[in-house]
């Protein structure tokens, strides 16, 4: 081969290298194309979400208290709870509860003490524990009669509010908050008495539904010596506030739905004393015609145990010798179930049995 005819590879290189770059020139002319296409689609704009626009679309709108109202990822993660409203009887029961306490409390305290609801929602129980504001009592109830525990939780301000309405605390002012020391003994014995009052209420107000005993269990200032539930367990949360003329605080009372659980199905009536899968009109009438039903009854007078042999062999015309006399006793049955006893008889030109002694359900006499 010539030298002509040799491949210069310095040539090679350098001609392939400037192709690489002229196809890249017209990628990026497509690319800006593109983009240019895509931008006149949209309206010529790149739009970016505000801040307002990214706590919409995860649920947060910064207000705690509203826990009710739940929207993109937070309803998607909370969907699995189940919902308070599916328990209609709750309403009533809690109406009745706040009704009750602002009463008691107000005798307790002989102050114009008024509670409310704020909401009534459902939680996860370490979500629960994890939001709780301190400091802050909570108090561990025992329901005895459904063998579980609940909790009541009372903010700084309701104690602070309840310590100056029993000691003659100054009215009109704010109660004054004191950070970075524990609760006294004089203030743990006050919230108790005032815990004794709400639980005697609160089982008064279950008492139409279902009498349940709740007893105090133990009083804590740490949420994590308050855990009487799994933290992925559903609760039901009741949000209440007290208030006292400018002075009060909040109380928040959680029932796990393991300790709601044997009440469950009373508590889905719509209304006290509802009957499910019942009617009276019927029940009255079926217990009426029930009275006027045909029963047959048989009259025992003799027994015998005979081989089918000698049953097969019996004829027409044949006699079959009883035991029983003329003052025997008899039995009488229905359905082959013994009913009663008695004497036979004669009345007039009909056979008569005198009853002497009535079967009850067990078949004992009565």
């Amino acid at each position: 081969m010539s030298d002509e005819e040799e491949i210069d590879d310095d040539a090679v290189a350098a001609e392939w290298a400037a192709m690489a770059e002229d196809d890249g020139a017209e990628g990026d002319d497509l690319i800006e194309d593109g983009d240019d296409d895509m931008a006149a689609a949209m309206g010529g704009t790149d739009r970016v979400l505000d801040q307002t626009e990214i706590d919409s679309l995860l649920g947060f709108d910064g207000e705690e208290d509203d826990v009710g109202a739940k929207s993109g990822i937070q309803a998607l993660i909370s969907s699995g709870l189940v919902a308070y409203e599916r328990l209609p009887m709750l309403d009533i029961i809690f109406d009745r509860y706040v009704r009750m306490m602002s009463t008691s409390l107000r005798n307790f305290t002989s102050d114009n003490f008024e509670v409310s609801i704020d909401n009534m929602t459902s939680i996860r129980f370490g979500d629960y524990l994890n939001s709780i504001p301190l400091p802050a009592m909570l108090a561990v109830f025992h329901v005895e009669e459904w063998d579980n525990y609940g909790l009541i939780t009372i903010d700084s301000n309701l104690i602070y509010s309840i310590v100056d309405a029993l000691l003659g605390g100054r009215r009109g002012t704010a109660p004054m908050r004191i950070e970075g020391r524990p609760y006294t003994t004089i203030e743990h014995t006050l919230v108790e008495e005032m815990l004794a009052v709400m639980l005697k209420d609160l089982c008064d107000a279950f008492e139409p539904l279902s009498a349940v005993t709740f007893k105090l269990d133990r009083l804590e200032t740490n949420p994590r010596f308050a855990t009487i539930a799994q933290p992925t367990n559903a609760a039901l949360l009741i949000k209440m506030r007290a208030d006292m003329e400018d002075r009060g605080g909040r109380m928040e009372l959680v029932l796990p739905y393991a300790t709601i659980e044997p009440v469950r199905e009373l508590l889905l009536q719509r209304f006290m004393g509802e009957k499910f899968g019942r009617d009276s009109i019927w029940e009255t009438h079926l217990v009426r015609e029930l009275y006027n039903t045909d029963v047959p009854l048989e009259v025992i007078l003799d027994e015998h145990t005979m081989t089918l042999g000698e049953v097969l062999g019996l004829e027409v015309g044949q006699t079959m010798m009883l035991n029983a006399q003329a003052d025997s006793e008899v039995e009488v049955r229905c359905s082959g179930v013994p009913m009663m006893t008695g004497r036979v008889g004669k009345l007039g030109r009909h056979v008569a049995i005198k009853i002497e002694k009535v079967y009850n359900k067990h078949k004992e006499p009565v």
